[in-house]
């Protein structure tokens, strides 16, 4: 959970097989008790990280808009692997999830190595140390360092000297006169990012309490309808599909939105910092439906959303600090809402309850606490990407532990198809 915590990707892979194989408890009562201990990390995690600032540019840490635009369709993904998730053989589930865990791992950790040269090699060139080890001595640097000011006053001196007319000077002048009012209007853009855009977050809150809302309503499986809706009936899969439906037309609003923003940037030259995603016409649509086999993954081998968006934000680009956030972030509503389900179904043993989220808030607080006084120490972002990829690393090992001994057991573990009780 510690080095879960500094990537912010919950750990339920590691905590499910710990479980199961330690504490002896069914999957049953094993994911539910999983899920309030990510709930109590990500309560953590997203205490802390909603108080820090993006380190390269004066807004929150947590991006808002990319979780707009992600979020939506990897729970549309997950609602309907988690259907495929009730029919298909465990056999079949259990090869796939390992093979997509290791796949993931060892992307984010091939991505990490990268990242851990290329700080080593920013850092070398930080303190004059040659290719070969050798260090460049004081008097040379400075040598060096005049030598460029030098060849740069040149420079400037000849632009100076080669037609330095009145009007050119005046049209100058009427240049920073531009400028200055573009200032204005940009700065307006980047005032409103100083802070975290409440539509954003009242758009997602107002997603989740629905899907929530519809969830509960429809029941399904071991769980009985309040309004008395029976699994498979034509009531359950229009309930369904109303939440699929619900949760594309928030997709289109939120892309419309940033379609939006993203002209609206163009138009006044705004700079974009290393990381950042330009939400343009294409980008709204092609990282959405990425985030939606995302979740479709993650709903179909059912795991945590984060294990699966953690490595993805990372191969998007996004700067390892900020996809953290974020993805601690996005933890909170996946895990508040699944939580809120297990309460409801009964399956959440109260005792252990309490117990898991307490160590799961403190070992997180602590753990990311810690990684980010190594990140400051050392100046390498990279612990991050180094976090992730080894707790999905350790979650696809965990994982192949658990099923061997499952099947050595001859205990297969059966759903029941969609509406089965399951085991």
């Amino acid at each position: 959970l510690m080095v879960a915590a500094g990537g912010g990707i919950g750990g339920g892979g590691i905590l499910v097989p710990i479980y199961i194989l330690v504490m002896g408890f069914s999957p049953k009562h094993a994911i539910p008790l999983s899920n309030i201990t990510v709930f109590g990390g990500a309560l953590a995690n997203t205490y802390l990280n909603t108080r820090k600032r993006h380190p390269l540019a004066e807004r929150p840490l947590v991006d808002w808009d990319l979780i707009l635009v992600m979020e939506p369709l990897t729970i549309a993904g997950a609602l309907i692997g988690a259907f495929l998730n009730k029919v298909l053989p465990e056999t079949f589930l259990v090869v796939m999830l390992v093979a997509l865990l290791s796949f993931t791992a060892y992307n984010t950790l091939k991505k990490s190595l990268k990242m851990y040269a290329a700080e080593s090699r920013h850092m070398r060139e930080e303190m004059g140390i040659r290719e070969d080890g050798t260090k460049e001595s004081e008097l040379t640097r400075i040598a060096h360092d005049e030598d460029e000011v030098e060849a740069s006053d040149h420079l400037l001196d000849g632009e100076r000297g080669e037609g330095g007319s009145d009007e050119e000077g005046a049209e100058d002048v009427s240049l920073e006169e531009d400028d200055d009012e573009m200032d204005d209007e940009l700065r307006q853009i980047m005032e409103e990012e100083r802070e975290a855009p409440m539509m954003n977050i009242m758009v997602l809150v107002t997603m989740f309490v629905v899907v929530l809302f519809i969830n509960l309503m429809k029941g399904g499986g071991a769980f009985p309808s309040p309004l008395g809706i029976k699994c498979g009936s034509t009531s359950f899969w229009v309930a369904n599909f109303l939440m699929l439906g619900w949760i594309f037309i928030i997709s289109v609003f939120a892309r419309a939105y940033l379609v939006r923003r993203f002209e609206l940037k163009k138009e006044h030259n705004y700079q974009y910092v290393d990381g950042d995603i330009q939400w343009d016409s294409r980008a709204t649509i092609v990282y959405p439906i990425v985030c939606c086999f995302a979740g479709f993954f993650a709903g179909m081998f059912g795991v945590g959303g984060g294990i699966v968006k953690g490595p993805l934000m990372l191969a998007m680009g996004v700067h390892p600090a900020v996809s953290s956030a974020s993805s601690a972030c996005m933890i909170l509503f996946t895990s508040f809402t699944a939580t809120t389900s297990f309460i409801v179904f009964g399956l959440l043993v109260p005792d252990y309850a309490i117990i898991c989220f307490v160590i799961g808030f403190i070992a997180t607080l602590f753990g990311q606490i810690g990684l980010f006084y190594l990140m400051a120490k050392y100046k390498r972002n990279s612990y991050i990407a180094f976090s992730i990829g080894g707790v999905v690393l350790l979650s696809a090992f965990l994982m192949t532990i658990q099923s061997l001994v499952s099947m050595a057991e001859g205990a297969h573990h059966h759903s029941g198809g969609i509406c089965g009780k399951g085991d």
